[in-house]
């Protein structure tokens, strides 16, 4: 899904493959189109659509260039530092997998002839996504439990990606919440405010990168302040919202 926003009424729109499944977003003022629809030109992109098929990716492309538009906000991901542990607003991107070398080229693309910014998201997680909800419902989260590991709540992910739309900030920037931490570290944590049993150990073929981000620089450069800080915080909120706890 594409979103824009209009320069003129301060309208966002949504171009979509399928409208119908985000219909309940209508409800906040989201006007919905289909694929093939036109739109006002020169509106503000949102870009958060992950690596897909290089056809599926010419095609997406080419909607983007016919919506002309002001600026784009694109969603990366801190896949693109490949192996690097430890990454900074001056960490060089350096991929080692195919899904990172994806992301590198897409935002070399959307860089290469807009008015642009690229945030590069530490692992999302928020209301009934994350880590969290695998061990909430007794799955061994993947990758290796004990690895250290960026987070960013979904909420101030928008609110970065809000302000970058309206701003003249350009480059590509690392983004993550104040306390990375271990999968197993959130495990206890959970266990104790939710009293869940312990989860059995397991052999997991998916590989996490152990990376620990510093998304502070952004932050200053676009004046947001983080409204869930540390992990412990926004999984808190995510419960409430999840209506586990009050």
């Amino acid at each position: 899904m594409l979103l824009r926003a209009s320069l003129r009424g301060g309208d966002v729109f949504a171009t979509a493959r399928n409208p119908e499944r985000f219909r309940a977003l209508e409800s906040i003022g989201l006007k919905l189109l289909p694929w093939n629809a036109d739109a006002p030109k020169g509106s503000l992109l949102f870009h958060a659509i992950p690596p897909i098929s290089e056809h599926e990716n010419r095609e997406i492309r080419e909607k983007i260039k016919g919506f002309k538009p002001r600026r784009i906000v694109y969603i990366s991901s801190t896949g693109v530092y490949g192996a690097t542990t430890e990454v900074g607003a001056e960490t060089p991107a350096a991929p080692n997998d195919e899904r990172g070398r994806q992301r590198l080229r897409e935002e070399q693309w959307i860089a290469s002839g807009n008015s642009s910014l690229i945030l590069r998201a530490a692992a999302i997680y928020g209301p009934g996504r994350g880590v969290h909800r695998a061990i909430r419902e007794g799955r061994a989260p993947r990758g290796s439990s004990a690895e250290v590991v960026s987070r960013i709540h979904v909420d101030d992910l928008a609110a970065l990606a809000e302000a970058g739309l309206f701003s003249e900030l350009s480059g590509a920037w690392p983004v993550a919440d104040e306390l990375p931490c271990a999968s197993a570290e959130i495990a206890a944590w959970l266990r104790g405010v939710l009293g869940l049993p312990e989860i059995q150990a397991v052999e997991n073929e998916f590989t996490v990168s152990g990376r620990k981000v510093d998304g502070s620089e952004v932050r200053k450069l676009l004046g947001v302040r983080l409204a869930y800080a540390t992990w412990q915080a926004g999984l808190l909120a995510s419960l409430v919202e999840e209506k586990f706890v009050s």
